[in-house]
């Protein structure tokens, strides 16, 4: 019984367990049917969503595609716009440089036509001076055929150049004129240098032989005697009587006359005679001719003093007009302004180292005017400019500066032409020389001064003053060497880059001529010019 329990028990278990299990797997079963249908939902919405996704996304590629390309395609009309724009400013670019590579080109040729004809004239005025030459006239002749042969040469090579130029006229303008150039200039070069080196050998060995004859000529005819001047006049008396009536009562009569002059009046134990001291010939004069009326007249007082000194002024001034005309007429000159010929009367009453600064501007006239000629210029105004160019030391007595400045601003004011002003300002190098007519009258003003017997200074005096100009500068630091030049109207003074700047050759130039004016004692004006030169050599080899 207990065994059928057991079994009854066994199968009731089994089969519980079979229900179980069946239910447990129907369960199962319905839940995995019910998640492949959730599955199978899944499946379908994510197809549904896919489709719709790629839907989506193949309608923004098509838009993104559509816009790529129509950005692509105006980038790409941006671009080609932007080329042509860039093209056409090279092309501009490459049509200025070639304009202006042609304008260079067009420039030079307009430089070497007027060097050539420059070239032409001169050697048109070289003819006419060498014709005069008899023993060089063969000899020209000859380097005209020359030349002429050089010209049809080179008429034939540029012929020849032209033919090439025709084989070779697939080339650029350009490219043709560069070749052309090259050519004709590699094949003229060598004959050009050597017969230009020739005719210059030749030219400056006539030019040197026929400048000593012309400068020879000139002086020659310059024959002008040497009057010494001095810096005291003496005035005879009648009596030893007459000193005391110049000298007046407490020595009223002297004052007022030294006052009124300007001149220095000595009365010493010398019998018979007074002396006239003064630096300034023109007022010496005056003194001197008012001193001799006051003594024929008999009354000298102060007042009588007044009157006669006024009186010789008046008619100084009119003495030194009639001078200045007298000089200019008998040169040849007219048209000068009265106030010029009243400085050029002044001249008479001027010396410079003893000469008489008047018939120095009449023998520099004389000179001056006679290498003109001889060159072919305009002697005339050659011999204007000569007489008038030292008429500044007629008025450096009222005005500072050197003399050939002063001349040049009076001359100016006065009306006279800018190319004798100009030669009247350089003739001692205050200024640059610019004309061929400041380097006759700085030549003509030397041989009048330099010419034995015009100027009376000692020669130990003059070398003496030389060397203590000279020694002055050098004593100076920095300095390398000094030299006076211009019979010691100038010392140029050398200086070691290394040691003296820019700015410090200024300050030495200023120290040097101070040092002048405290030590030294010298006519005119001394000007100083300090040179500083920075030098760098190198050699290849």
């Amino acid at each position: 019984m207990s065994l059928v329990l057991l079994i009854i028990g066994l199968i009731v278990g089994l089969g519980l367990s079979f229900l179980y299990f069946y239910l447990q797997r129907k369960k199962e079963l319905a839940l995995v049917k019910s998640a492949t249908e959730k599955a199978k939902n899944i499946l379908e919405e994510a197809e549904k969503n896919a489709k719709q996704l790629i839907s989506t996304a193949e309608e923004k590629a098509k838009q993104i595609l559509e816009s790529a390309e129509k950005e692509a395609k105006l980038k790409l009309q941006l671009a080609e716009a932007k080329i042509e724009e860039e093209l056409r400013r090279l092309k501009k670019e490459l049509e200025e440089k070639e304009e202006k590579k042609l304008n260079e080109l067009r420039e030079r040729e307009k430089k070497v036509e007027v060097k050539e004809e420059h070239l032409l004239e001169r050697e048109k005025i070289l003819n006419e001076k060498l014709n005069q030459v008899e023993q060089k006239s063969h000899e020209l002749t000859r380097l005209k055929e020359e030349v002429l042969k050089e010209k049809q040469e080179l008429s034939e090579l540029v012929a020849q150049a032209k033919k090439e130029l025709e084989k070779i006229a697939g080339l650029t303008e350009k490219e043709a004129r560069e070749y052309l150039l090259k050519k004709v200039e590699e094949e003229l070069t060598e004959d050009k240098a050597k017969l230009i080196a020739k005719i210059e050998k030749e030219m400056q060995e006539e030019a040197k032989r026929k400048a000593q004859e012309i400068i020879a000529y000139a002086t020659a005819k310059a024959a002008i005697p040497f009057v010494t001047e001095k810096t005291v006049s003496v005035v005879e008396l009648p009596s030893e009587e007459m000193k005391g009536r110049i000298i007046g009562r407490e020595g009223r009569n002297i004052r007022t006359f030294e006052a009124l002059t300007g001149v220095d009046l000595l009365i010493d134990d010398t019998p018979e005679v007074v002396v006239l001291s003064c630096h300034d010939p023109y007022r010496r004069e005056i003194a001197k001719i008012a001193l001799e009326r006051l003594i024929a007249d008999g009354r000298i007082h102060p007042t009588r003093i007044e009157e006669v000194v006024k009186q010789v002024e008046e008619e100084m001034e009119s003495h030194i007009l009639e001078i200045g005309e007298k000089t200019c007429f008998e040169m040849g000159i007219y048209g000068v302004h009265p106030e010029l010929l009243k400085l050029l009367g002044k001249l008479k009453f001027r010396t410079s180292y003893s000469q008489n600064v008047l018939q120095h501007s009449i023998e520099t006239a004389i000179i001056c005017s006679n290498l003109a000629a001889e060159l072919g210029l305009d002697f005339k105004k050659a011999k204007r400019a000569a007489l008038l160019h030292d008429i500044g030391k007629a008025a450096s007595y009222e005005q500072e500066g050197p003399h050939a400045l002063i001349g040049a601003e009076l001359a100016r004011k006065y009306g006279e032409d800018e190319e004798v002003v100009q030669a009247i300002a350089s003739h001692h190098e205050d200024v640059p020389i610019t004309s061929l007519l400041g380097i006759l009258l700085q030549v003509s003003d030397a041989l009048s001064g330099a010419r034995p017997g015009a100027r009376r200074e000692l020669l130990e005096a003059y070398l003496k003053r030389i060397r203590e100009l000279e020694s002055l500068a050098q004593s100076f630091p920095g300095v390398e060497k000094a030299f006076a030049i211009q019979a010691g109207r100038e010392v140029r003074v050398i200086v070691d880059s290394k040691k003296v700047t820019d700015e410090e050759a200024y300050l030495l130039a200023r120290e040097i001529a101070q040092k002048i004016e405290r030590e030294l004692t010298y006519p005119g004006i001394i000007r100083v010019t300090v040179l500083r030169e920075t030098r760098v050599v190198e050699y290849a080899k």
